[in-house]
């Protein structure tokens, strides 16, 4: 199964309700990783090279 590719405001939306301490920070890290946090960091660092 092929999965969206991330969604930077989402991610963004998701870092923001830890910051706000609405949501633990365990859940913020299975969000960030479901939401693909790791594929647009990957993206942003090949494309600085």
């Amino acid at each position: 199964m092929e999965l969206p590719p991330p969604d930077p405001k989402k991610l963004l939306a998701q870092w923001m309700e830890w910051e706000k301490g609405e949501t633990p920070p365990g859940r913020v890290l299975s969000n960030l990783k479901t939401g693909g946090m790791r594929e647009l960091l990957e993206q942003l660092a090949a494309a600085m090279s």
